[in-house]
């Protein structure tokens, strides 16, 4: 590691590749010159597009929203759901807070992060409880502890897994201009796991409340809220890091269907495995020696990934860097989560407090960063229209914040 002027470690990218780093597809389009972007930009196609689930898949959840509601209402009635979704938001609240500090390096569309969790919470459910329904009415109900084992390990993981792969996919398609790689991937797959375990988890409490009152509940939401509320989303976590290498890489929806298989089939696994420690094991025993260093290793791959994003920035904005719209130091400021944390308390010094400037200009940044990753990889046709659009925004934040 090499040392600045004043003594300081310099963020220098290592002399090795990331472990994580995806092959480089192509070089993209030459970077314009400095000064010739012009100070409106027209950009010839809306900056929607390719960032938004479809409008007739919004119009199928609010429908099945309106099923799943009068199935809990005539199920398990209405106090009894009331109260199931109080507590399930608990749980929900703490995962999604996780999940939006994984995505703060660069946000996703706010739009798509509620159509994550919306499909978890309301498709996935009732696409689960439908095929329950038409096993029942093809076997009639079987009320064994071998068909309640059957279900636990095999029916759920694969039919849960598979509703919730179909979101993820359906955004991957739909909106793959903000589906740039395996950070994107993780944090959609999170939100619909959250989004499902949070429907799931009313039906739990309820029931736990009709059949045991408060003691049952309690202990319900020991298991469910304390001990497990990431069970999900490291499941279908797994099927968006799939689909987020197949981004990375350029891929087609078409060309993306066998990586997305292969990460549902993990999703499986994983969730067969959580599954089965609590029906033919030592659910207690098992969590302590497998499970919560399974979550562990999530977290520090999702920590790897975090990693490779920067490392990523770094790499887009220094070629930016070599055309002369940024200098070296603000590539190191911009790629570094102590770069920018520094950066926004120097503009706190500036006169009138600059620090949403100075947001902005590390927001748009890294956008531009994604946007020259897309047309590398020769996935997004539009990336021009970002690029202009985003140099012209970070020039004129820079000079507004050394203006006098």
């Amino acid at each position: 590691m090499t040392t600045n002027p004043d003594g300081r470690p310099s963020l220098v990218p290592p002399p090795f590749p990331s472990p994580l780093a995806q092959p480089q597809i192509g070089q993209g389009a030459a970077i314009p010159p400095v000064g010739t972007v012009p100070a409106s930009v027209p950009v010839s196609v809306p900056s929607r597009v390719g960032r938004t689930a479809p409008i007739w898949v919004s119009g199928v959840l609010v429908l099945l929203l309106f099923v799943l509601a009068g199935y809990f209402l005539n199920a398990i009635g209405a106090g009894a759901s009331i109260v199931g979704m109080i507590l399930g938001l608990i749980p929900l609240a703490g995962v999604v807070i996780a999940i939006r500090l994984v995505d703060r390096w660069e946000p996703e569309p706010r739009g798509l992060l509620v159509f994550a969790v919306a499909w978890g919470a309301i498709a996935s459910v009732a696409i689960a409880l439908g095929v329950d329904l038409l096993l029942s009415v093809a076997f009639g109900p079987i009320d064994s502890v071998a068909a309640d084992a059957a279900s636990a390990v095999i029916q759920a993981p694969i039919v849960e897994e598979l509703a919730k792969g179909l979101g993820l996919f359906i955004l991957f398609a739909s909106a793959r201009r903000a589906f740039d790689g395996p950070v994107d991937g993780v944090v959609y797959g999170a939100l619909i796991g959250a989004g499902f375990a949070f429907t799931e988890n009313i039906q739990y409490f309820a029931i736990s409340l009709i059949e045991g009152g408060v003691p049952d509940v309690t202990a319900t939401f020991f298991l469910r809220g304390v001990l497990s509320p990431f069970a999900h989303v490291m499941f279908t976590s797994i099927t968006g890091l799939a689909l987020g290498l197949a981004a990375r890489r350029g891929l087609t929806p078409g060309q993306a269907v066998g990586p997305w298989l292969i990460g549902m089939v993990g999703a499986m696994a994983l969730h067969a495995f959580w599954n089965g420690s609590a029906v033919f094991f030592d659910f207690f025993a098992l969590y302590v020696t497998a499970q919560v260093p399974l979550f562990v290793l999530f977290i520090l791959g999702v920590i790897g990934l975090r990693r490779e994003e920067a490392r990523l920035t770094r790499d887009r904005l220094g070629e930016y860097a070599a055309a002369g719209w940024f200098t070296p130091q603000e590539v190191d400021m911009l790629a570094t989560g102590r770069g920018r944390k520094e950066a926004m308390q120097w503009a706190m010094t500036l006169r009138g407090d600059r620090r949403p400037i100075m947001r902005e200009f590390i927001a748009d940044a890294t956008a531009l960063a994604a946007a020259r990753q897309r047309a590398i990889t020769g996935r997004d046709p539009h990336a021009i229209d970002d690029e202009h659009e985003l140099l012209r925004k970070t020039a004129a934040a820079r000079a507004a914040l050394f203006a006098l």
